[in-house]
């Protein structure tokens, strides 16, 4: 039986019934011809596996450009741990919303060490792979972990769902049919290999391997670890020192709006059998025979081309009211403390009167100092009366405030509408540090 199960006659059987599957099932937004020919291409590498791995340079380029990848993936994102904390959560409430299950929930509140453990494992399997150590089990995790991130960008840019799927963090930004085909590229070559390890031979003795491997592995955890509890070192956001939110707020040169088609869905009267239509040809105006039933995602007809970095800073007083402008336009250096919500705030006693003696010395040199913040006016007032926290508090959205600073409270230092610098609590600074350093 397990000589049977070994056979090319048996892995035939089981791709060609696995892609059959696959082809029937898989949603109207790829076609069958597109679905047919990624599953074409799978099953002629994985039973053409002797042939493929006659060629060894095929097997040693695919491991270079997967190991290499998964590295590089895995280092960005390690870079902003939080950040794609905060993407992991987006996946969690879109399947919420989408299945009911309360698993999300739970998910959604492991994402910080869901996202460190991610970032750990690409970069701690990139490095398995190049040097050829436990190929065994680096290749069967290395497909699991694409498999898993393939569903999750068909889903989304099937229907619609995540925008961004934050696999580069902020430094490449991908759509999501754009990610999906990168993993599908993957697929693709981690399948190679599949077809050529008996080319994957170590590097390195054991002792040499199992040295690179603990050490690549304890730097991959330090690496997220330190960047959490700091900033990221590398950073890719539109709120980065040095540049202007003012410029950053404009549309490019080539600017072009995103055009959408609306999607509607009505049921027939007589028949009780429902069909689409789109905002151009929707039979609104014919009651006698069809009757609205639900409308669905709108469909990107053309992307928005050449866009503002930050679309959607705005600025409200506790009464509403828009003062963006007033507060941007601030000449002099002034500071913004940002919160973006006051139930997850770092409330430590002594950080909280290092802040508020940094206020009292912005007041006493007339500088501005604000605290931003997406929490109810009446979250403020609480913590204000409990911190006796005099400075004055406005609203924001808090997405955008979460991706002005990875920190909560984090502090960032304006001039002239353009970031000088900015600090996670770990390291709130000393007034008269920042004084003689960056406000010259």
């Amino acid at each position: 039986m397990q000589k049977f199960l070994k056979s090319p006659f048996f892995k035939l059987v089981a791709s060609v019934a696995l892609a059959s599957i696959f082809y029937f099932t898989t949603p109207h937004c790829l076609s069958k011809t597109t679905i047919g020919g990624i599953l074409l291409t799978l099953l002629v590498l994985i039973n053409g596996s002797k042939l493929i791995g006659k060629y060894a340079v095929i097997t040693h380029v695919a491991r270079v450009l997967v190991g290499g990848l998964f590295i590089f993936s895995g280092f960005i994102k390690s870079n902003d741990p939080l950040g794609f904390s905060y993407k992991l959560e987006e996946y969690f409430e879109v399947f919420k919303a989408d299945t009911g299950l309360s698993l999300f929930d739970w998910l959604a509140h492991i994402s910080l060490p869901l996202a460190v453990t991610v970032c750990v494992s690409e970069v701690a399997l990139g490095i398995l792979l190049l040097i050829g150590f436990k190929k065994e089990l680096t290749l069967w995790l290395l497909l699991a972990q694409i498999v898993f991130f393939t569903f999750l960008t068909f889903y989304s840019a099937c229907y619609n769902k995540v925008t961004h799927c934050g696999c580069f963090g902020d430094a490449i930004k991908l759509t999501p049919w754009e990610s999906f085909w990168k993993d599908i590229t993957l697929l693709v070559l981690i399948t190679l290999l599949f077809s050529g390890k008996d080319n994957i031979s170590p590097l390195f003795n054991p002792m040499i391997s199992n040295l690179l491997t603990v050490v690549g592995i304890a730097v991959s955890i330090w690496f997220p670890v330190h960047c959490y509890r700091n900033l990221p070192l590398l950073d890719f956001r539109a709120y980065a020192p040095g540049l202007s939110i003012c410029e950053g707020k404009k549309p490019g040169p080539n600017y072009k709006a995103a055009v959408y088609e609306s999607h509607f869905v009505y049921k027939n009267i007589q028949s009780g059998d429902t069909t689409e239509f789109t905002d151009k040809n929707y039979p609104w105006q014919d009651t006698l025979h069809w009757k609205f039933h639900r409308s669905l995602p709108s469909v990107v007809i053309s992307p928005e081309v050449d866009a503002p970095k930050i679309p959607d800073f705005t600025i409200n007083d506790l009464d509403g009211n828009d003062i963006t402008d007033s507060i941007l336009n601030i000449k002099e250096y002034n500071f913004y403390l940002v919160c973006y919500d006051l139930n997850k705030t770092e409330q430590n006693p002594e950080l909280i009167a290092k802040i508020n003696d940094f206020y009292t010395l912005c007041q006493k040199n007339n500088l501005h100092f604000i605290a931003l913040s997406a929490s109810s006016a009446e979250q403020i007032s609480n913590f204000k009366h409990k911190y006796n926290a005099l400075y004055d508090f406005y609203n924001m959205d808090g997405i955008v405030l979460k991706t002005m600073i990875r920190s909560n409270p984090g502090l960032m230092l304006m001039h002239n509408c353009r970031v000088v610098t900015s600090w996670h609590y770990n390291n709130f600074p000393v007034y008269s540090q920042v004084q003689t350093t960056f406000m010259k």
